[in-house]
């Protein structure tokens, strides 16, 4: 069966593991040829994307690695269809006490490394004059939240940097457009939920739908943003976040019967 990316070539940072991943086998089952990077490795990469897909090792940080992968790419595929920048790290605290250290390591990973896979792959979207560049951002970068400010600063940088992309290339036929995740069940997000305590939730009440996201559900999003359904569709900051962003949850849907 022929899936509705076939023939396209689409590059994953952070592929080894929850967006990325998810964004990785949501595209093979689409019949794209799929190229994931990530810092970690992942045993079951080729079981769960399939065993053409390769999975190199990358800190997006590294500029001359970015261009060496890319470059690997074009000489065994030819072209580069689509991206998905899904690396990121998370970070925050009051900024009277944030740590330089851990503030400069999350900007870097997830703008600057950012910024760093778009610079790798748009000699070749600009030359075959097509292209779609996905950013993941956060709703985090689109509001504040208590605590958030590192994570928050670089994914507000991510967005616009991504409505630049849009600016600066659509008449070249490149697309970019931002995905914004609301509180997705990731790696990530299994890591710092204990941190919320009681408060989570009071937070998973905020997406109006009652529940936290699925990794399959941005993967979603990320396929409508990389394939031409969504071909008149650029410089867009994409809420895929069960409504967290729709306004505030007071509980006022039990008093009308809406639930």
């Amino acid at each position: 069966m022929h899936g509705r990316l076939e023939g396209k070539v689409v590059y994953i940072t952070g592929a080894a593991s929850g967006i990325g991943l998810a964004c990785a086998q949501r595209f093979a089952e689409e019949s794209a040829v799929v190229v994931g990077s990530d810092i970690q490795t992942n045993d079951r990469w080729s079981d769960l994307v399939g065993d053409d897909a390769p999975l190199f090792e990358l800190d997006v940080r590294d500029e001359t690695a970015q261009h060496e992968i890319v470059s690997r790419i074009l000489a065994e595929y030819g072209r580069i269809d689509g991206v998905v920048t899904a690396a990121g790290v998370a970070g925050g605290g009051p900024v009277h006490a944030l740590d330089i250290e851990n503030w400069q390591l999350v900007q870097d990973i997830n703008l600057t490394g950012t910024m760093l896979t778009a610079k790798a792959v748009l000699p070749t979207m600009m030359e075959q004059r097509s292209g779609s560049i996905v950013t993941v951002a956060s709703i985090e970068g689109i509001e504040g939240c208590e605590g958030g400010s590192t994570y928050n600063a670089s994914k507000g940088g991510v967005i616009l940097l991504t409505k630049n992309l849009a600016n600066d290339y659509g008449r070249l036929g490149i697309r970019a457009n931002a995905i914004c995740p609301g509180f997705i069940q990731t790696p990530m997000f299994e890591a710092t939920v204990p941190l919320m305590g009681e408060r989570a939730d009071r937070i998973r009440e905020q997406h109006k739908l009652g529940r936290w996201g699925e990794a399959t559900e941005i993967a979603g999003a990320a396929y409508f943003l990389i394939s031409e359904d969504s071909s008149f569709v650029t410089g867009v900051a994409l809420p895929v976040d069960g409504g967290y962003t729709a306004g505030h949850w007071y509980g006022m849907t039990t008093l009308m019967g809406l639930e």
